[in-house]
C-alpha cells in the first residue's frame, strides 16, 4: 500500500437499535464526503460475518488503510474489528470506533438530533484515525517483586496479600512509622479496640 491515507467508514444499523433513531443513510452520505474517506457503507449488523467480510474486501480491493466503524460500544466489538484489520493485512490499530448506539440512539429520542450527533461522532472518529500510528505487541521480562507506596492500612494490606502470594514486597512509607491515620486513633468502632 502507498502512504496515502484511505479511510473506510462503516455504519451499523444494529437492527433497529440504531436505525430506528438514526438516519443511517444520511450519516453514510455525510461520511462519504469527509476528507480521505474513499468508501462509506451501511450494513444491518457490521459485526456479523458478512459485515466483517465487506471490510476485508474493501481493504483488499479499494486499498483502504484506515477503518472507522460506527456501531455499538467498543467494549463489545473493538477487538472483533481489530482482528478483521489484522486478518486483512493491516495494523489493527489503524482502527477507530464511534459508539452511536449507547451514546446516540439509546439516549436521544429526536431522530434529527440523533442523526446530527451520529455525524459528529463519525467525523471525530475519522479525524482521530488520520493521526493513529501502528502499534506492535511486544513481550517484556517481568520481575516478580512488588513495590507498595504508602504504609497506611491499605498499603499494609496490599503488601501482606502480595507477600502471602509468595512474592517479595518492598513497602515504602514517607513517615517515620507505618499505619497512616489509623495509627493516630485511640480506639476503633465498634469494638473499641486499640487501633495499633
Amino acid at each position: 500500500m502507498n502512504d496515502e491515507i484511505r479511510i473506510g467508514v462503516y455504519i451499523c444499523q444494529c437492527g433497529i437499535n440504531i436505525a430506528a433513531t438514526v438516519d443511517v443513510d444520511e450519516v453514510v452520505g455525510f461520511a462519504s464526503r469527509l476528507p480521505n474517506v474513499v468508501v462509506a457503507r451501511e450494513y444491518k449488523y457490521m459485526c456479523s460475518e458478512p459485515g466483517q467480510e465487506q471490510i476485508k474486501q474493501d481493504i483488499q480491493e479499494l486499498n483502504v488503510n484506515r477503518v472507522v466503524v460506527a456501531s455499538c460500544t467498543p467494549r463489545m466489538h473493538e477487538v472483533t474489528f481489530q482482528r478483521v484489520l489484522d486478518e486483512a493485512g493491516l495494523n489493527p490499530y489503524y482502527f477507530s470506533m464511534a459508539n452511536i448506539r449507547e451514546h446516540v440512539s439509546w439516549v436521544t429520542r429526536d431522530k434529527s438530533q440523533a442523526t446530527e450527533k451520529a455525524k459528529h461522532l463519525v467525523r471525530s472518529a475519522v479525524a482521530r484515525v488520520l493521526w493513529q500510528e501502528p502499534l506492535y505487541p511486544r513481550t517484556e521480562k517481568v520481575i516478580d517483586r512488588a513495590l507498595v507506596v504508602g504504609g497506611g492500612i491499605a498499603g499494609i494490606q496490599a503488601a501482606l496479600t502480595i507477600a502471602n502470594a509468595g512474592y517479595q514486597v518492598y513497602l515504602v512509607e514517607k513517615e517515620p512509622s507505618i499505619g497512616g491515620h489509623m495509627a493516630q486513633l485511640n480506639k476503633t468502632f465498634p469494638t473499641l479496640d486499640c487501633s495499633t
